[in-house]
């Protein structure tokens, strides 16, 4: 495996690992909070409520943008390798499949590079943040 797409697998996986970490530790301080907050939150919480759907959104839209922006790029790249492959054939030979599988692997774990990088760093401030805060 070449050395870049370690790193890119290594990075995706390092991030699902750490976000199966911190995710239920965020849940279980939020949900803790509104146990406690009952029907009347205070201002603190109802912020701490509301900055927690705005985070979501704004997490997720921006991985979402992201996504759809790598998948572009791909798309035209194994297009254009596509092409290539039937316009400039090696003499021969046959273009290989197992390139173009090596070519849409790395794709896509560049598209959930991109996708799972806003999430995990929103996700990591939250568990950071929460961790030093108190319930009440």
């Amino acid at each position: 495996m070449p050395p870049i797409k370690r790193r890119a697998a290594k990075s995706v996986s390092t991030k699902t690992a750490e976000l199966a970490m911190a995710v239920p530790q965020v849940v279980a301080h939020r949900l803790t909070r509104m146990a406690l907050a009952g029907a009347t939150p205070s201002a603190r919480d109802r912020k701490e409520f509301e900055r927690m759907v705005a985070e979501k959104r704004a997490a997720f839209s921006e991985a979402c943008h992201a996504m759809a922006k790598r998948t572009a790029r791909a798309q035209l790249t194994l297009a254009s390798s596509w092409w290539q492959s039937l316009i400039l054939p090696a003499p021969g030979r046959r273009p290989a499949a197992g390139a173009l599988a090596a070519q849409m692997h790395r794709a896509m774990l560049s598209i959930a590079g991109k996708g799972i990088g806003p999430v995990h760093r929103k996700a990591m401030a939250n568990a950071r943040r929460l961790a030093r805060t108190k319930l009440r």
